[in-house]
């Protein structure tokens, strides 16, 4: 008989780009076989947490084991909750290690830290980046099972020549610094004014009404979407060509692997576990953070260069089969049992 699941994570519908995927990866663990109840997709974040702790009370004794998302925001402290009531009626709990900044809790709340995830049956490390930063902290229950997509549901569109059509996929926040795309768009419109960029997400923090109004100001081809689902922006790939993540920290981004399935040249920032998810001018390229001029002409050098970024995209998306859930499930299989 397979586990009895509970999968504690947030699962908010308005939001589609947070890092968390639970509402995909309940529903392939479902199909096989395992019995799934999932928390929770409360907006206000009390009830989210109510809601969390009241399902650990009311099903402890019809769950065998809790898997629980783990970021190093305010969610931190609800998995820490959480925790503690899987320890109280003695309930075997996973964390699954997304957040990017999560190496700092790990150094400012050590106690936390401490009774979390050393207490955890296991510590399952989407990425390198945090499996090696775990590690050196000192704890051994602790896995690297990467995050994955349903690969057949991404179809590759083989590119042999490419235009500064840029997508960014992801949440508008400081974090993930929006606005450094919005400037790449610029400093591209003199050379190439053809170039245009489609940004999907949802608000988070006022940094989409700044977006919007530097585009306005200076007259850039910039489309904001708003959020969409997946299925709806991996239509919208087809017109683009090059994918820019911009973020200013990051652990291994669900949509940078999409975007690599989907035959998107990828740009992104070198930063957290994103070195481990591209190998720099192999299967895509890496500048620094914040750095408008390196992310720019990194984009040139992929549009003038079509036949080195074909073979990128090719390279891209064969890295990306070793995250298909067929291949993935085998060891979320033996771990839960």
């Amino acid at each position: 008989m397979k586990k009895r699941i509970l999968y504690i994570g947030n699962d908010l519908t308005i939001n589609s780009f947070t890092a968390t995927y639970i509402s995909f990866f309940s529903k392939v663990l479902k199909k096989e076989g395992y019995n799934v109840r999932t928390a929770s997709n409360k907006s206000n974040k009390a009830l989210r947490l109510l809601e969390m702790l009241g399902l650990i009370m009311r099903y402890h004794k019809t769950t065998d084991i809790v898997l629980i998302d783990t970021y190093g925001a305010m969610n931190f402290y609800y998995a820490y909750l959480v925790a503690k009531a899987c320890q109280f009626y003695k309930l075997d709990y996973i964390p699954i290690l997304h957040g990017g900044n999560l190496p700092d809790r790990l150094e400012k709340n050590k106690q936390f830290s401490k009774s979390l995830f050393g207490k955890a049956k296991m510590n399952v490390a989407p990425s390198l980046f945090l499996y090696n930063i775990f590690r050196e902290a000192g704890f051994t229950n602790l896995q690297n099972i990467p995050n994955s997509i349903e690969l057949s549901k991404y179809t590759f569109k083989q590119r042999t020549a490419f235009a500064p059509k840029l997508l960014w996929v992801r949440r508008f926040q400081e974090r993930y610094n929006p606005m450094l795309a919005v400037k790449v768009l610029e400093k591209l419109k003199g050379e190439y004014p053809e170039a245009s960029l489609c940004m999907v997400g949802p608000e988070k923090d006022g940094t989409l009404y700044k977006c919007k109004t530097y585009a306005k100001e200076h007259n850039l081809k910039v489309r904001f979407t708003g959020k969409l689902r997946k299925k709806q922006w991996a239509k919208l790939s087809v017109d683009a060509d090059i994918f820019l993540n911009t973020t200013n920290i990051d652990n291994t981004p669900i949509s940078v692997i999409e975007s690599m399935a989907l035959g998107l040249a990828v740009v992104s920032t070198d930063v957290g576990g994103m070195r481990f998810l591209i190998e720099d001018k192999k299967d895509g390229v890496l500048v620094p953070e914040k750095d408008v001029i390196a992310m720019t002409e990194a984009v040139r050098t992929l549009v003038e260069q079509p036949e080195i970024t074909s073979k990128m995209t090719l390279q891209a998306r064969e890295k990306v089969t070793g995250f298909d859930w067929e291949i993935v499930k085998v060891k979320w299989n033996q771990l839960l049992g």
